[in-house]
């Protein structure tokens, strides 16, 4: 049978010794899912397409598990590209059909399944919608980035404001689950409350910055 050894008494007396105890522990470094090697805070990610789920990898491993015949195609490199699609445009009727219950919705296309998936932020991380096809399909149908969107790893990404309209923009997948993690930290009440809302806002001021737009009357940039 193994133990797990106690940890080490902090060193130190009195009030510095106190204030070490309050202090939390320093985060540690992730690591590349496949070598083990510490890795900076902004790092590759490739998208399991079996277990649909994104891991973590070093630049080598990326490059390595990327090229044709490694991970027999398992693992898909997640792109940094950020478009936005300005004429986009959707009606109050047609965002409640969609019967999302907050005002943000990310769309991928899973190759694997060979269908579109619509996620939603929450309390308890993504939670997923199920689709109706020609509601959807009237979204999709509106902008030329779902037909630039590369599967697996990028994602249509619906953001529905209080003056009624609805930018659109696609973005790595994530990006996504970043932005969903960082709203379940602030969530509070029913829709979020004021903190989520702001860590929402904050995002969309960087996109904004990040992301090129699609030329007026073309589905090009």
């Amino acid at each position: 049978m193994t133990t797990t050894p106690l940890a080490p008494p902090v060193a130190g007396t009195g009030t510095a010794l106190l204030r070490r105890l309050r202090e939390p522990a320093p985060p540690r470094p992730e690591r590349c899912a496949f070598c083990g090697l510490d890795l900076p805070s902004e790092h590759r990610h490739l998208a399991d397409t079996e277990e649909r789920a994104l891991v973590c990898a070093c630049v080598a491993c990326a490059l390595l598990l990327q090229q044709p015949g490694a991970g027999a195609g398992r693992y898909r490199g997640v792109p940094r590209r950020y478009l936005s699609d300005p004429r986009h445009a959707l009606a109050d009727a047609d965002w409640e059909a969609l019967q999302i219950p907050v005002s943000l919705v990310f769309l991928l296309h899973n190759a694997v399944l060979d269908r579109w998936v619509a996620l939603y932020p929450s309390p308890a991380g993504p939670a997923e919608s199920e689709l109706d096809p020609a509601a959807w399909q009237s979204v999709l149908d509106r902008t030329g980035l779902a037909r630039m969107l590369e599967p697996d790893v990028e994602a249509l990404l619906l953001r529905r404001t209080e003056d009624g309209t609805t930018s659109c923009h696609l973005v790595p997948i994530d990006a996504c689950y970043e932005l969903v993690g960082r709203m379940r930290r602030h969530w509070q009440g029913f829709d979020g409350g004021a903190e989520a809302r702001a860590e929402l806002d904050a995002f969309f001021e960087r996109l904004a910055a990040l992301a090129t737009p699609l030329r007026e009357g073309s589905d090009e940039l």
